[in-house]
């Protein structure tokens, strides 16, 4: 764990309790004169440096003894077009994602996504808020949804579509936007509509589950 996210954190004095005192006390055992970082939401930028003064069995407090402009993120940008697949899968595969620092995600409703999946982009941020104190990174991925492929490719003229056919991705291709496809791929009616962009593949006889070529064409960018 990098930093803990608080209400409190910026202030001179700092009580935690409940499930994060069992935590930070129980599983990650700090004792008294430990040093811990504390982040607040709105000024994620900051790192706050906290001084464990004394625990009472249910409550750890906390001093502040220094405050520390200090951002960590990618240094490349990366917005990933990704085609909409059971949010059960987006929600383990988004971890891995804000480890990779992938800046944006706007998930698109394409032919062939199930028309059952809502998506719950509060619950998405959460699992974001624990990727962040895991990983150390301060910022969220910023989340976004739209109705069809052809509108992401006419707001996003320069993007790179991941789908069979076209050339092999090249590993130093400069790009900060990339289609991925669901379950099935994209129907033709979508395919006619990625004429006019750059169509690439992975350069592997095997075929990649919509969150692996996730994955991988983030980490492509490191």
């Amino acid at each position: 764990m990098k930093f803990v996210l608080h209400t409190q954190a910026g202030s001179e004095e700092l009580a935690v309790s409940g499930e994060e005192y069992k935590y930070l006390i129980k599983v990650r055992r700090h004792v008294v004169g430990d040093l811990i970082v504390f982040r607040h939401r709105d000024t994620l930028n900051i790192s706050h440096h906290y001084r464990l003064e004394k625990t009472d069995g249910r409550n750890a407090y906390f001093i502040r003894e220094s405050s520390l402009n200090s951002p960590c993120e990618a240094s490349k940008k990366l917005h990933i077009g990704w085609c909409i697949v059971d949010p059960k899968t987006i929600e383990k595969t988004l971890p891995m994602l804000m480890e990779l620092g992938v800046s944006k995600i706007t998930f698109i409703h394409c032919k062939r996504s199930q028309r059952n999946f809502r998506l719950d982009f509060e619950r998405f941020n959460r699992i974001m808020e624990s990727a962040m104190m895991q990983c150390g990174r301060t910022s969220f991925i910023e989340l976004s949804e739209i109705p069809a492929l052809s509108t992401f490719l006419n707001t996003n003229p320069e993007a790179v579509v991941l789908d069979f056919g076209g050339e092999a991705l090249d590993q130093n291709e400069n790009f900060e936007t990339v289609v991925i496809g669901c379950e099935g791929g994209f129907d033709e009616n979508e395919r006619k509509s990625c004429n006019s962009h750059r169509i690439r593949h992975f350069n592997l006889p095997m075929i990649l589950r919509s969150e692996t070529a996730a994955v991988a064409i983030a980490s492509m960018r490191l």
